[in-house]
């Protein structure tokens, strides 16, 4: 098991953000599904990315990368009717792939590993039957589907995740007749349904936004594009908040008007206390003392385990709400976060649905379990801006799943990681 040492430092530096693994997720996707050549730029290859890669590989697309450049050609998308897409551990891959390959008439079976056998897929499983799709599970991974998707009325809930809008976004363009998405529930993790709207009007695809969700006509067609992707705000947010509570960091290519729901972590360290300054693309983070605040994480859920990280660091008593869904990710992210800041001398509590932070104002070093989960092992290392002695992790190398480059990176802005 790999493990990493973080050693106390304090924050001083400027680091680019990486390319949004979410903004790369769906250009991939919409690109194949343009049946001709595309570039990305820039993409990071994490494995979540490599998943999405090699699953419309399976499909029938082709890729190749040289440096940062991704070039997808769809020529000849869907043109194998079985496919086997092994999504690895990403859930992204996984909810976007399935109503998409649906709409092909692929017989496509699923894997994937780590916890994703265990997320849920239920919405689906729900709704594409009563759309021409056979559905095979036992109730996770491994999936198989076969049939033809139809058009039609979608009635989905809002509030498990919105990746399944976005398959299902994905595809009804494909398909003869119109369709509409109705929701059934109150809609959580907005920004990532607007960043899938944005990157398929980007390929020339039109979405209508109803009373009740959203109006796709059929018969569109995917227009090939060369993309530019945004700057990853999830990922910026390790930094600034390791800003905030030791000392400062920059983060270059963070823009201000991206779709992405977590470029909020900038208001919210704001609202904290610290000192936020933004310049178009540029923000800086330095530390000021800072206050607890009460946040409502269901639109932000990748932000709970550094915004908790901060809280560590502000007077009185933070309360994070509305982020139950972190309990199915890589790991339940409400325990292993609550668990990994009381190892560090923190004072966290779960909630159901959240957390309770006390500000303690500063951290001890300890051994930490990583729990093979990236987000957990990054706000380990942020947590040694402000800690008094080393932090030793487990599951060091988790971090490939989504930000290969963390360590190089983390340096950049003074940190010391040994691993």
């Amino acid at each position: 098991m790999s493990q990493v040492i973080f050693h106390p430092f304090t924050p001083d530096g400027s680091v680019f953000a990486p390319p949004s693994k979410s903004d790369v997720h769906r250009a991939i996707i919409c690109a194949a599904l343009s049946r001709g050549v595309c570039t990305i730029s820039p993409v990071a290859l994490s494995e979540d990315i490599r998943a999405t890669i090699a699953c419309v590989e399976a499909l029938g697309a082709a890729t190749k990368i040289e440096n940062d450049i991704l070039t997808v050609d769809g020529t000849n998308m869907f043109s194998r009717k079985t496919a086997m897409l092994d999504c690895r551990e990403s859930g992204s891959t996984l909810r976007f792939l399935i109503p998409v390959a649906a709409a092909g008439g692929v017989e496509a079976s699923f894997t994937g590993s780590g916890r994703l056998p265990e997320r849920p897929i239920g919405i689906y499983t729900e709704v594409l039957p009563e759309k021409g799709v056979n559905c095979f599970t036992e109730g996770g991974l491994p999936l198989r589907i076969g049939g033809q998707l139809k058009s039609g009325a979608f009635r989905v809930r809002g509030d498990v995740s919105s990746q399944f809008i976005t398959g299902l976004l994905f595809a009804l363009p494909l398909l003869k007749g119109d369709s509409d998405i109705i929701l059934t529930s109150p809609i959580q993790s907005a920004g990532y349904i607007n960043m899938t709207i944005r990157t398929m009007s980007k390929f020339g695809i039109e979405v209508d936004m109803t009373d009740k969700g959203w109006h796709v006509r059929g018969g569109q067609h995917y227009i090939p594009s060369d993309y530019t992707t945004d700057g990853d705000w999830s990922q910026a947010a390790f930094f600034l908040v390791a800003g905030a509570i030791g000392g400062e960091a920059t983060v270059y290519n963070a823009n201000i008007d991206s779709s992405q729901g977590d470029r909020r972590i900038a208001a919210l360290l704001r609202e904290f206390g610290a000192e936020v300054c933004q310049d178009g693309g540029t923000v800086t983070v330095k530390r000021a003392p800072m206050s607890a605040v009460t946040i409502d994480a269901s639109q932000i859920p990748d932000l709970v385990p550094v915004l908790a990280v901060a809280a560590c660091f502000a007077e009185g008593e933070t309360h994070i709400t509305h982020a139950e869904r972190l309990r199915v990710k890589e790991s339940d992210r409400l325990k292993t976060t609550a668990a990994l800041l009381n190892a560090l001398g923190g004072k966290a509590a779960e909630t159901p649905d959240g957390l309770v932070i006390t500000g303690v104002g500063r951290l001890k070093g300890a051994p930490v379990e990583g729990c093979n989960d990236h987000r957990i092992v990054m706000a380990a290392a942020t947590c040694a801006a402000g800690c008094d002695g080393d932090i030793t992790c487990t599951d060091a190398m988790s971090i490939n799943k989504s930000y290969p480059d963390f360590y190089r990176d983390y340096k950049k802005i003074s940190g010391n990681p040994e691993l």
